[in-house]
């Protein structure tokens, strides 16, 4: 089994990725600091796109497209959010002004 780093540790690595790459980033809402899931809600001038985290059949951990392949507008992505945070109060969100992850995410983004 892969060892993982904790939520708040990632969160960080990720802010820090995002300053490096001068992405405005903001963390909307604070989850369990060693274990909490991630949601990234990546914000674009018309659309938005949120991706929680995953891992594929083999074991990989991949971002998910949470909210499906196409964007979405971001009071849909907000409702998602709210959804997911009434279930895991544990839940990380994460902002960021940006709809290109591959300059600032360390895995692949799938559908």
């Amino acid at each position: 089994m892969e060892a993982r780093l904790k939520s708040g540790i990632s969160v960080k690595a990720l802010i820090r990725r995002c300053d490096l790459a001068a992405i405005g980033v903001a963390v909307t809402a604070r989850g369990d600091p060693d274990a909490g899931a991630i949601l990234l809600k990546l914000v674009g001038r018309d659309a938005c796109v949120v991706l929680s985290q995953a891992r594929q059949p083999n074991g990989t951990a991949v971002w998910l497209r949470a909210t499906g392949a196409a964007d979405v507008p971001e009071a849909d992505a907000d409702a998602y959010i709210s959804r997911q945070r009434k279930r895991d109060p544990d839940l990380w969100v994460v902002e960021i002004d940006s709809l290109s992850p591959d300059r600032f995410l360390d895995l692949p983004v799938v559908s």
